[in-house]
Order: C-alpha cells, then sequence, then structure tokens
C-alpha cells in the first residue's frame, strides 16, 4: 500500500469519528425527551379541562332554575283591561274610606248627643225631685190648713157652718164633711137645705163607689 493510500483511509477514518461525535452531540437524552412529552400531554389535557369546564358553565346558565329566574327583576307590563281594573279598585276603596270616615263622624256626634242626652235627663231628673218635694210640702200645708179649718168649723155652730156649706161648691164642702167628726158632721148636715144636703150626700158617695171591697 502507498502511502497515499494510508493517509487517504487515516483521514476517513478521523472523519467517520467526527461525524459519530457531532450526531451523538446533536441527539437529545432519553430523559429529556420524557419530560418535555411530559409537558405537552399536561398542556393539551389542561385546555381540554378548561374547554370543557367552560361548555359545562354555558349548559348551567343556559339551564338557570326557575326560583333563580324569578329571583331576577323582570318588568310586567300591565294591559288596559287590568290598568281600568286596578283603577276601579283604587276608586272603589277611595270611596269606602269616605264612607267610614262620615260613620266615625256620625257616631262621634251620636256619642256627644248622647252624652248632652243624659246631662239633661240628669238635671230632669233632679228639677222633678225638688218639683215632688215642693209639690209634696204644699199637699202637707194645704192638709195641714184644712185639717187646721175643719176643726175651726167644728167648734163653730152646726146652723153657721151650714149656712156656710150651702154657698160653697158641693165637692169643697163634701171634703170638709168628710174630715169633720160623725158628730159634728151630722149636726151641719141637718141645718143644710134638703137639697144641698142631697148634693153633698152623692158627692161623699161617690168617693168611695170605686174603692175595692176586697
Amino acid at each position: 500500500m502507498s502511502k497515499k493510500t494510508a493517509v487517504k483511509q487515516k483521514s476517513e477514518k478521523g472523519g467517520k469519528r467526527a461525524r459519530g461525535k457531532s450526531q451523538a452531540q446533536a441527539r437529545p437524552p432519553r430523559g429529556t425527551l420524557l419530560v418535555v412529552s411530559s409537558f405537552l400531554v399536561a398542556s393539551a389535557v389542561l385546555r381540554v379541562g378548561i374547554g370543557a369546564s367552560e361548555a359545562i358553565a354555558r349548559e348551567d346558565f343556559a339551564t338557570e332554575s326557575p326560583l333563580a329566574a324569578m329571583s331576577s327583576p323582570q318588568i310586567c307590563e300591565q294591559s288596559e283591561d287590568l290598568r281600568a281594573l286596578m283603577a276601579a279598585f283604587d276608586e272603589r276603596e277611595k270611596r269606602i274610606e269616605k264612607q267610614e270616615e262620615e260613620i266615625r263622624n256620625r257616631m262621634q256626634a251620636l256619642s256627644i248627643a248622647d252624652a248632652e242626652v243624659a246631662r239633661k235627663l240628669s238635671e230632669l231628673k233632679t228639677a222633678e225631685d225638688r218639683l215632688r218635694n215642693v209639690i209634696a210640702m204644699a199637699e202637707s200645708a194645704a192638709d195641714d190648713d184644712v185639717s187646721r179649718l175643719t176643726r175651726v168649723y167644728e167648734t163653730m155652730k152646726p146652723k153657721n157652718v151650714a149656712a156656710l156649706f150651702e154657698e160653697m161648691d158641693p165637692d169643697f164642702a163634701a171634703g170638709f164633711i168628710a174630715r169633720m167628726n160623725p158628730d159634728s158632721a151630722a149636726g151641719v148636715m141637718a141645718g143644710l137645705s134638703p137639697h144641698a144636703a142631697y148634693t153633698i150626700s152623692v158627692v161623699l158617695a161617690g168617693r168611695n163607689a170605686n174603692v175595692p171591697t176586697e
């Protein structure tokens, strides 16, 4: 083998070794590839999870519960008939309130009138009691006067008393005869004219005609 051929072969062997080294240096180790692959898989899984969460959230929002939908403010526009009905109800309520106010005023006026009537009745009863006492006193005084005058007639002569009774009203004369003792009354009746004696006797008998016997 010539010297030139040997140098060429040696040069080729050196080039192969150099290319082997550069390929070995350029090839990444297996551990690094595994880490990178894990990162890529984790990123893909994360993106898939985020997309699924957004889809579920959109579905939940679309299928919101009726209670949650009711909680949100909603504007209900009243119809013309409903507005007319509500206006009629308001008018009726105002009319009822006005009637109730009038009834309260009347009840208050009646209460005041009742108190005034009660006061007047109390005053009237007091005045009636006073009048009754006055009448009783007057009757008692009159009765005392009549009794005193009767005793005077009893002390007079029967003839003189009979002359006075002839001039009296028969009812008035009969009242004195009824109060006198029987002896004095008999003397006076004996001195009267037959007509006067009969009239006074009828008056005296008529006074007790309606008196119950039992």
